[in-house]
C-alpha cells in the first residue's frame, strides 16, 4: 500500500536529490565523465556593483557546473541603468566562468518584458521558449558559447 503526501520536507528533498543524482550518474556516461573533474560540483558565482558607500546598485548571481555558467539573476538599480553596468556584470561573470572555471558555454532564462534584447546584443541565442509562463508572458532560454581564453585549453572530462 502506498500513500501520497504534499508536505514540504527538506530531508526527503535531499534524499530524493541524492537518489536521482545516483541514478542519473549510473545511466549517463557523460555525467560519470564529470566525476573527479573541476566541473563535478555546482559552484556559486556572484558579481556585485557597489556604490561609494558599499551599497548594492547591481548584481549577478549564478553558478557553474559541467563547464557551463548558469546566470540566475542580473539586476541594476533603475537610476544606474544605461551606463553599461549590466554589460560589465555579465562580462565579468563570463570571464570568471571561462578563465577560472573552464566553462565553455553560458545559459540563462529571461522573460519577454525583461532583457532578451540585452542578452542577444551580448551574443546569446535562443535555445527555447515557453509561452504563457506565467500566463501572458514568454520565457526565453538563451545560450552562448564562451570563447576560450588564450593559453592551455580546459581539461576535458575524463
Amino acid at each position: 500500500m502506498f500513500r501520497l503526501e504534499t508536505e514540504v520536507d527538506r530531508e526527503r528533498r535531499i534524499l530524493l536529490s541524492g537518489r536521482l543524482r545516483d541514478d542519473n550518474t549510473a545511466d549517463s556516461p557523460e555525467l560519470r565523465a564529470l566525476l573527479s573533474t573541476s566541473a563535478e560540483h555546482e559552484v556559486p558565482l556572484e558579481v556585485w556593483v557597489l556604490d561609494e558607500r558599499g551599497g548594492i546598485v547591481g548584481g549577478l548571481t549564478g553558478r557553474t557546473w559541467a563547464y557551463w555558467l548558469h546566470v540566475e539573476m542580473l539586476w541594476v538599480e533603475a537610476t544606474h541603468r544605461g551606463i553599461g553596468l549590466g554589460s560589465r556584470l555579465l562580462a565579468e561573470a563570463e570571464r570568471v566562468a571561462r578563465t577560472e572555471r573552464a566553462c565553455t558555454a553560458s545559459r540563462l532564462e529571461t522573460w519577454d518584458f525583461q532583457a532578451p534584447g540585452f542578452y542577444r546584443r551580448h551574443g546569446y541565442e535562443e535555445a527555447g521558449r515557453v509561452d504563457n509562463y506565467p500566463p501572458g508572458v514568454t520565457e526565453f532560454i538563451l545560450t552562448k558559447r564562451l570563447a576560450r581564453a588564450a593559453g592551455r585549453p580546459p581539461t576535458a572530462p575524463r
